[in-house]
């Protein structure tokens, strides 16, 4: 049984993308109503506004910098009863309100086989 998991991508609360984890692979897609906007910008300078998705072993550095690190890891994975070693989990659990306009948004569960 494969692991995925999605959630959506928004800046300043406007849907952006989509993150996908499946097994140690992840991939991030920005929506085509985004890149049809003439206003829009890219959640980072290491990933301009493309149709082709970004795929990363892991996750992408981008979203691994939005975790929290040292201490408030250690309190963050306790408190959460998730592991350390579970990057994509921390980003769904952590990542609703982070510093700065992302926003990261679990979407629902899926299980693939």
């Amino acid at each position: 049984m494969k692991k995925q998991r999605t959630a959506r991508v928004l800046i300043s609360g406007h849907p952006v993308g989509v993150i996908r984890e499946v097994d140690d692979t992840t991939s991030f897609e920005y929506m085509p109503e985004w890149l049809d906007r003439k206003d829009a910008v890219p959640v980072s300078l290491t990933m301009p506004l493309r149709t082709e998705p970004y795929v990363s072993q892991g996750l992408h550095p981008f979203f691994e910098n939005l975790l929290p690190e040292g201490w408030l890891l250690e309190v963050s994975s306790k408190k959460l009863k998730i592991s350390k070693d579970d990057p994509f989990g921390l980003l769904l659990a952590t990542c609703g309100d982070c510093v700065g306009a992302v926003e990261i948004e679990p979407l629902e569960s899926e299980t693939s086989r």
